[in-house]
């Protein structure tokens, strides 16, 4: 793989990871909720699950998205109801102006992970995006291991830098926002980002 195909194939997966999607409708929601920190792992399971997709499309195993599509649906479901609860969570959270007293219990890592891996791997297509993606700057025919690290590197830290740009963003309205009116408009508006994310998840899977 070439520097210029290198260099190439990062800025096409960074324009790709911050392409509006229920990943990004779910970071917003929880940047604006909570601050960048809890986006940290939801990004990182984001980007894990699009690493194994990729990988999964450099060894033509598109064929998966066929033959699971039971599986990928209950993933799906399983990830637009979180996305729901987590939203009418935040309905209804507590207000306060003190943003220190309402992320004293963050959300875990691994839940934060877990969460995003859901989210991204609810949708099998982006299999098939790799696959009609990968020929335009590697040759799959002399792709060797070398090359499937370096693209799986490139990809972890293109999709990383976009998501955390996204989560980072939208964080930094939050210090803006002082009266308890204003922090109940800000969750509610980050619980329906949050429920229109899953709802969006539920018809990308009734819709196929």
């Amino acid at each position: 793989m070439s520097l210029e195909a290198a260099i190439s194939f990062f800025i096409a997966i960074f324009i790709f990871g911050i392409t509006p999607g229920p990943g990004i409708f779910a970071l917003l929601g929880k940047a604006l909720s909570t601050g960048v920190k809890d986006c940290i792992p939801m990004s990182l399971g984001m980007s894990i699950s699009d690493i194994i997709y990729l990988i999964l499309a450099t060894y033509g195993l598109a064929a998966i998205a066929e033959n699971y599509s039971g599986l990928f649906l209950v993933i799906r479901f399983t990830g637009a109801a979180y996305l729901i609860y987590l939203g009418w969570k935040m309905w209804t959270a507590e207000v306060t102006t003190d943003f220190k007293k309402a992320t004293e219990k963050p959300m875990s890592w691994f839940s934060g992970f877990v969460q995003g891996f859901l989210i991204s791997a609810s949708n099998p297509k982006v299999i098939l995006f790799y696959i009609a993606f990968l020929p335009t700057f590697i040759d799959l025919a002399s792709l060797n291991r070398a090359d499937i690290f370096l693209i799986c590197v490139l990809t972890l830290i293109a999709l990383m830098a976009g998501l955390m740009m996204v989560s980072l963003g939208a964080s930094s309205v939050r210090q803006y926002l002082k009266s308890s009116k204003a922090i109940q408009r800000l969750n509610r508006t980050a619980g329906s980002i949050m429920i229109g994310a899953g709802i969006f998840l539920v018809s990308r899977g009734t819709s196929n």
